[in-house]
């Protein structure tokens, strides 16, 4: 697993952005809500332990095992690329304005149109409803498309989700896996 970083690491990784992880021809591009001062300072996404991206990925069967978060060959490989609304790393994604996760949804198309992904998958019900103004959107497929690509609404796999289990997380991940098949 990826190594933690330390006190003066995490608070010099505020602001740092993580690029993006894409490619052409992704089954899906994750769209996150920012990255986490972890991420930040590793420069991988999703790279906090106690974030349950990666086993949910697994437990999804979009990948066969679990990946460590510096393991972007493997992700890539899988047909999922990451993104996110808002590039600057922060603690948490409270620290972000409404402004900020608007703004980010026009990159996000750009960045789709760009690499054509099938799917984007937004993490994050209210980031969702904030960026697109559809403030009745619920987990699943959307309305909306981004350029070509179809638009999913999955939980945040974030610790601090409590209201999603894991096993109710690895569900609605598995059921976009079976749309995107």
């Amino acid at each position: 697993m990826s190594d933690k970083p330390d006190r003066d690491a995490l608070q010099a990784a505020y602001g740092r952005r993580v690029p993006d992880l894409v490619q052409p021809g992704l089954a899906v591009l994750l769209c996150g809500i920012n990255p986490s001062l972890w991420s930040g300072a590793t420069g991988y996404h999703f790279a906090n332990p106690s974030n349950r991206l990666w086993p949910v990925l697994h437990g999804s069967g979009w990948t066969p095992r679990r990946l460590d978060p510096s393991e972007t060959a493997e992700v890539l490989r899988a047909g999922i690329g990451i993104t996110n609304l808002v590039p600057r790393a922060t603690a948490r994604a409270d620290e972000l304005t409404d402004d900020e996760v608007r703004a980010g949804l026009p990159a996000v198309t750009a960045l789709a149109a760009r690499v054509q992904p099938r799917w984007v998958a937004f993490l994050g019900m209210t980031a969702y409803r904030t960026a697109t103004g559809n403030r009745k959107a619920v987990v699943g497929p959307q309305p909306e498309r981004l350029g070509d690509a179809h638009v999913w609404l999955l939980p945040n796999p974030s610790g601090l989700n409590a209201s999603w289990q894991l096993p109710r997380l690895v569900e609605a991940y598995a059921e976009l896996r079976r749309a995107a098949s």
